[in-house]
């Protein structure tokens, strides 16, 4: 099979592998994975101890390229939804006034700049958010910027929102999209913007954007981007969500506004965010992003310490994210919308964040280190909980 296609192993990325396994036991040859239970056990013990030797970021954009090839096939469009989509009315949830089919969401960072959406749909997401985006293009922080470390079954990225601009993103966003998918926008500031003319980018985002998507998230929270976190405190996060909400209301048909918060927050701090809420009264939070804690990790102190900056993703901040949704969640007695994301790795993962005042959940690590099916085992167990 790769013969056919002419790819070496050494240009392999995980899921594009796993995609080849799809493609051969789906249109009539002989299966590969006849002795696995499923193609997410060829992913998970066989392809990725060998091909998490490739770099992070490279395997990520060859996946997408592959996944788009895939598709391309005709008749693997059918049977990539039959593999991964879980349909049930059961599933479909009413949230900040959208209908979503599921709620399961793919996370802010895995397609910045909106080329890969109509694709990784097939895996059957309910919504995905695009983005961050950011007024201009930006090539972000020099590379190496992503790192995985398998111990913790996590990540670290300081990519310091590359993206091609917001005028790119809407260029993609103005043909149809995939029936019945919710699409978020995420958007950020421009590294070299000061804290100061911070608000005419968000709003410069949010401007080009309001055709084109079906909510708004504002990113103050990426540790990945100098002094952005500052954009927090109470001050200047209030003079910007007000900014953006007079603008909302101005249109005929306002958007959802929600907010990303770090997990790194105080509960004086989170206190601080609900006032915030109930102050802009916008629709709601993302909990979380990235931490910068380094706390209890199972890779070496050596290997931390030579990774340098960033942003800490997965099973590390689990935990973490759970209870700032929990904070958040009782201290407001459920009246904004909350969406969980962060060390989502399993189903169970997903229900726990859910149970605890998240109304819907988003993923991005947990697909590396688990693979596609991770999306339609959410869904089965969250159908099986309602039984």
């Amino acid at each position: 099979m790769l013969k056919v296609l002419n790819i070496s192993p050494s240009d392999l990325s995980l899921s594009s592998s796993l995609l080849l396994i799809f493609v051969v036991d789906n249109i009539g040859h002989a299966p590969i994975s006849t002795n696995i239970q499923s193609i997410n056990d060829v992913y998970k013990f066989l392809l990725k101890p060998f091909l998490f030797l490739l770099s992070p970021e490279k395997a990520h954009y060859f996946t997408l390229f592959m996944l788009r090839l895939t598709l391309s096939i005709p008749g693997l469009s059918a049977l990539f939804r039959a593999q991964y989509r879980v349909q049930d009315p059961r599933l479909r949830r009413k949230v900040l006034g959208l209908t979503f089919e599921n709620p399961v969401g793919l996370a802010a960072g895995f397609d910045k700049d909106g080329k890969y959406f109509r694709d990784m749909a097939s895996l059957g997401f309910g919504f995905i958010e695009l983005g961050t985006v950011t007024p201009k293009g930006q090539v972000g922080n020099p590379q190496p910027r992503l790192f995985r470390l398998p111990a913790d079954e996590a990540l670290i990225n300081r990519m310091g929102f590359n993206n091609e601009g917001v005028e790119a993103l809407v260029s993609r966003l103005q043909t149809q999209r995939p029936e019945g998918l919710i699409i978020g926008g995420n958007i950020g500031k421009n590294k070299v913007t000061p804290n100061e003319s911070a608000t005419d980018d968000y709003v410069a985002c949010f401007e080009a954007l309001f055709p084109h998507v079906d909510y708004f998230v504002v990113n103050v929270s990426s540790p990945n981007t100098p002094n952005l976190r500052a954009l927090q405190d109470k001050g200047p996060l209030t003079q910007l969500l007000s900014t953006l909400q007079d603008l909302n209301h101005q249109k005929s048909a306002p958007k959802p506004i929600l907010l990303k918060i770090a997990p790194d927050l105080t509960d004086g701090q989170l206190d601080d965010i609900l006032e915030i809420v109930q102050e802009t009264k916008i629709a709601g939070i993302i909990a979380t992003n990235t931490t910068i804690s380094r706390a209890d990790l199972r890779e070496s102190p050596q290997r931390i310490e030579a990774i340098g900056n960033g942003g800490l993703s997965g099973q590390p901040v689990k935990q973490r994210s759970t209870e700032v949704i929990r904070y958040l969640s009782k201290r407001s007695n459920g009246k904004f919308t909350i969406i969980g994301v962060g060390g989502i790795q399993t189903a169970a993962d997903a229900i726990e964040k859910l149970e605890a005042g998240a109304d819907l959940v988003q993923i991005y690590t947990g697909l590396i280190y688990e693979g596609p099916a991770l999306v339609k085992n959410i869904n089965k167990a969250i159908l099986q909980k309602r039984n």
